[in-house]
């Protein structure tokens, strides 16, 4: 067992939750290397200090190069808005230093690319942070695929929707400015994940995109509130994937249904300790979906809890994410989904957005 020193790009929602998470990952999974929580940056020197007191930092800074140059930080984790991801991913790979990136990779196609071949160049350990395919159950579900249980797929369908944005007196902010903060842009690319995970990649997509509200108090929107896409996978499925901010009643709608020759399986976030799935087996008059609880029987959940059906949350998703990163680090190998894989991401996101811009089909191999 030895310690690591790890700095945090970022204090305020995404900061805290892998501070959390870095403190607990070692005591839940009894994992060889032990984070230290080394240094927190934050946009000024006040703030920073709040959350090193809050957090239990031993120092903060206000500017993230004196964070990427300590010595003593040994990874880096970055959880700030994606605009600016590229330049310190890539200072710190030039560093020495592991890289965790919150999702989505970089603000743009041109940035996600610099960032991966910043990574591959590197050779160091890099991780994207897409927490929401980790629950037990979505883990569950890519091994009942990988072993085929379902049959030949057929059919994807995906959302990601929330409300945050569906009030149109919600006043304007940052997220809506600049198509990286848009719906395409900031949750899309968590569901486009689920899909390469579960379904493989993409091969051709259609899509189209829409602002709802186009001004709020406070200013004009410049990016789209909702969204949608028609594709096929290599595969030969059909899929569809909705995305929206303005979804009322929805406040983490990332679900998905996946149909099969022999069966078929269903899951949404918002009961996110549970599957239903159908086989088509037994006598028609006693088929029907059932309910599947997530228990110690399934990926990563017993290290959280012993007792079937008490279930996991959403801070236990990071933690997952912070044993891979440990793991990553100490085998000297990058973990799914790496910077590679959250440029695939980024190629669709991409693709979505020119197939929006022309109204027609776009393949991905063109993009």
């Amino acid at each position: 067992m030895r310690e690591i020193g790890i700095g945090i790009v970022g204090g305020g929602y995404m900061g805290k939750a892998h501070s959390v998470a870095m403190s607990s990952v070692g005591a839940v999974f009894n994992t060889h290397l032990r984070p230290r929580l080394q240094m927190i940056c934050a946009r000024t020197d006040s703030t920073a200090e709040k959350y090193r007191k809050s957090y239990g930092f031993k120092t903060a800074t206000s500017d993230w190069r004196v964070l990427v140059k300590d010595p003593a930080v040994e990874a880096v984790i970055i959880a700030t808005p994606q605009i600016e991801h590229r330049e310190i991913a890539i200072a710190a790979f030039a560093e020495g230093k592991p890289v965790f990136c919150e999702k989505p990779l970089g603000s743009s196609i041109n940035d996600a690319t610099e960032m991966t071949d910043a990574a591959e160049a590197s050779g160091l350990p890099n991780m994207v942070g897409f927490n929401y395919i980790r629950t037990p159950a979505s883990q569950f579900v890519r091994k009942l695929l990988a072993k085929g249980e379902l049959g030949k797929v057929t059919w994807f369908r995906g959302e990601h929707t929330e409300d945050f944005l569906a009030d149109p007196q919600t006043p304007a902010s940052w997220r809506c400015r600049g198509m990286s903060n848009g719906t395409l842009g900031d949750l899309a690319p968590h569901m486009i994940n689920a899909a390469l995970a579960l379904m493989g990649p993409i091969c051709s997509l259609l899509c189209e995109y829409e602002t709802v509200h186009k001004e709020r108090p406070g200013g004009d929107v410049g990016n789209d509130d909702h969204a949608q896409i028609m594709c096929r996978f290599d595969s030969g499925a059909m899929g569809h994937m909705y995305f929206s901010r303005v979804a009322t009643g929805r406040k983490m709608g990332y679900a998905y249904e996946i149909h099969g020759t022999k069966g078929s399986v269903r899951f949404d976030q918002e009961d996110q300790n549970s599957i239903w799935l159908y086989r088509s087996e037994g006598p028609e008059a006693e088929r029907g979906f059932r309910q599947i609880l997530t228990g110690p029987a399934h990926p990563d959940y017993e290290p959280f809890c012993q007792g079937p059906g008490h279930g996991t949350g959403y801070q236990d998703q990071i933690i997952i994410e912070a044993r891979d990163f440990l793991l990553a680090i100490e085998e000297n190998k990058s973990h799914w989904p790496s910077f590679k894989d959250g440029l695939q991401v980024s190629r669709v996101v991409n693709a979505a957005l020119k197939s929006g811009e022309q109204r027609s089909w776009v393949d991905l191999v063109s993009v």
